[in-house]
């Protein structure tokens, strides 16, 4: 199946559909805080994220009594649905005008009228909104139009993410999308423990318990007002921002340590975005390994012969 650049990375511009991502940012968090409680705990927090599907993101099945569900997030026909292991399914629309709290409502009710039992910590976590789901009323745009252009993103970030996960024969985290952050997130190790720091909390001490290199896309924030692919090291080395990054668009970003940036708009309007996402990956890989002593050669996957 061919895509030309535009349907497979259209453009995203955050200004366009910010009250949307924020909204949709926190239906998120109250689904994904379902699944932080009820899925069996796992290294690095690679229990909570959620995971992109041909239709939008999914929790993948949780378990559940003596079976187990799924709750994705339809962003073709936009809906949210419940499915269970022994056949049953409750589902209700994704619309402009969803308040969160209707949706944290909807979501409970449906779980409930499956018999599944979740209490979660219903308030963001580090989100712009402050506001306890059940009483956020003022987050509820939902533009259709806007969703599917990020549902269409993500398919294909994910794609590429999938394929360099592939290069590296390491310990790696799955493809998957975190819900705190928003962010689409692929991390390699070393193997070797990192030192942790006295000011860590208890999410920092998990994920940077080990030497990594993490990738990601965002949608854009506050901070970093456009999408954009990042890439940084930790803990991280000295001198990283001496090695070139590729291609020539991509920088390093000092303000918070040193980050790889490759603005999305930059790598969309490629030749060919496939290519340089990879060969911004591929160098911010290297810079990060190469300083940190990595072993690059014994880490690469050989071609079978």
């Amino acid at each position: 199946m061919s895509r030309t650049n535009s349907n497979a990375f259209p453009s995203l511009p955050l200004a366009e559909w910010k009250r949307t991502k924020n909204t949709l940012h926190l239906y998120l968090q109250i689904v994904g805080k379902i699944r932080l409680k009820l899925q069996p705990r796992q290294n690095h927090w690679w229990h909570v994220p959620f995971y992109v599907s041909p239709r939008g993101l999914t929790t993948r099945p949780i378990p559940f009594d003596e079976g187990n569900f799924e709750i994705e997030f339809d962003f073709i026909e936009h809906r949210l649905n419940i499915r269970t292991s022994d056949g049953k399914e409750k589902s209700f629309a994704l619309e402009d005008g969803l308040t969160v709290a209707d949706f944290y409502r909807q979501v409970f009710e449906s779980l409930a009228a499956l018999g599944i039992e979740a209490k979660i910590w219903a308030v963001p976590y580090e989100t712009p909104s402050k506001i306890p789901f059940a009483e956020d009323t003022e987050n509820k745009s939902y533009d259709k139009e806007y969703v599917e252009k990020f549902h269409r993103v993500l398919v294909s970030v994910n794609d590429v993410f999938e394929e360099f996960r592939g290069r590296f024969i390491g310990k790696s985290t799955p493809v998957h999308l975190f819900w705190h952050s928003f962010d689409l997130a692929l991390t390699r190790f070393s193997g070797k423990l990192a030192p942790v720091k006295e000011s860590a909390g208890t999410v920092e001490r998990e994920a940077y318990s080990h030497e990594v290199i993490s990738f990601g896309f965002w949608a854009g924030d506050d901070n970093v007002p456009a999408p954009a692919f990042y890439s940084y090291t930790a803990p991280k080395p000295e001198n990283l921002t001496d090695e070139k990054l590729k291609p020539a668009a991509a920088l390093w970003n000092t303000d918070k340590g040193a980050m790889a940036i490759l603005m999305y708009d930059d790598a969309r309007n490629s030749d060919s975005p496939r290519e340089a996402i990879l060969e911004f990956l591929e160098s911010a890989y290297q810079a990060g390994a190469k300083r940190a002593g990595w072993d690059t050669d014994g880490f690469a996957l050989k071609p079978l012969v």
